[in-house]
């Protein structure tokens, strides 16, 4: 008897689906906010295709883009200052609003990821 009232719980569950409508995100000017080790770091950037040029913190930094699917992206430091900009970041859009997307990201290869929100400017 106690199978009939769980059942419809877990139906219910099982068909929930997120919503992502990553073509909306490919191109545009974004805002972003990546919390990490309890610190915000906040970025502005524009986007089209196939390059980003991001400013943070007054510093300007151009990427190179590579999408696999309409949902995840390759980023290519254009001009590397030094190693860890060598290495590509491999980012998944997770969630999107009408004027944001949620995200995680990490290094090529490695498994420990961050997440982040970006909101839609133009």
């Amino acid at each position: 008897m106690r199978f009939l009232y769980i059942l419809p719980l877990i139906l219910l569950t099982s068909c929930y689906e997120t919503t992502r409508n990553c073509s909306d995100y490919k191109t545009g000017e974004f805002y972003s906010e990546v919390t990490i080790n309890g610190e915000l770091f906040k970025s502005k950037f524009k986007r089209d295709n196939d390059i980003q040029v991001e400013i943070y913190n007054t510093k300007k930094d151009s990427s190179e883009l590579r999408w696999i699917n309409d949902c995840e992206v390759v980023f290519k430091t254009i001009k590397p200052k030094n190693m860890a900009e060598r290495k590509d970041i491999h980012l998944k859009i997770l969630t999107t609003t009408d004027s944001s997307y949620t995200y995680e990201y990490s290094y090529v290869g490695e498994t420990k990821k961050q997440k982040g929100v970006a909101y839609k400017i133009k």
